[in-house]
């Protein structure tokens, strides 16, 4: 068993507000794989404050340099395929063949095509004698469920950076680890402080906390209530 002891935000690992952990559970044997830090109202407050931050300067990042830095978290998350795979096979039970081809190469290829799209898109166009812009929505919570822990971070995360947005994750309690792999593709890939951040906890707290914040300009939720 290992323990997690930080939360990713701005930048860097750094210690979690409060002292409660999450257990991380392996559904074929209940096993426990793995505690991980369950986030607080101040945790989340911390998130955002970084996202917020880094909102100005990765906005007006030119979209080129948005595309190529999805790309290089593409080819992270690649590089670690087999790791992310044994991994959603420890915390959510999924065959490792399954977790091989679907869980960790499906949303790799999505992280690479939304690469592709951000390069591509037209964020500035003209309607009639008008010039109309595409402009990030802003700080992004992202709230993603437990069955498919990847492909829904990614699913999240990849559209909102690649227009410009900065996001705080909040994974689903079952699997947390997997989240935390992408927290440390996002490092890797060099993106820069504030731009990513994670905060694992469980619904009713960390969740809520993200989902009233006044500063968070979208949160998109996949999943349900207990």
């Amino acid at each position: 068993m290992k323990a997690h002891d930080g939360m990713y935000i701005d930048g860097a690992w750094r210690p979690a507000e409060g002292r409660d952990v999450i257990e991380v559970v392996n559904p074929a044997d209940e096993r426990v794989i793995g505690t991980v830090p369950a986030g607080t109202a101040e945790d989340v407050d911390a998130a955002v404050r970084a996202a917020r931050a880094a909102l100005p300067g990765w906005s007006a990042t030119a979209p080129a340099e948005r595309a190529a830095r999805l790309a290089a978290l593409r080819d992270v998350l690649a590089a670690r395929e087999e790791e992310i795979a044994e991994t959603v096979t420890a915390e959510l039970g999924s065959p490792l063949a399954f977790s091989r081809t679907v869980h960790a190469g499906v949303p790799i290829a999505v992280a690479g095509s939304y690469a592709d799209l951000a390069a591509t898109y037209s964020f500035e166009e003209k309607v009639g004698n008008s010039t109309v812009y595409h402009e990030p929505v802003g700080v992004v919570g992202a709230i993603t469920p437990w069955n498919y822990p990847l492909h829904q971070i990614v699913a999240k995360a990849a559209p909102a950076l690649a227009a410009g947005c900065t996001v705080v994750l909040k994974p689903a309690e079952d699997t947390p680890l997997t989240a935390r792999l992408f927290a440390g593709a996002v490092d890797e890939a060099g993106l820069p402080a504030g731009v990513f951040n994670l905060v694992t906890g469980l619904g009713p707290v960390a969740g809520q906390a993200l989902a009233e914040r006044p500063d968070v300009d979208l949160v998109s939720f996949t999943g349900s209530t207990a």
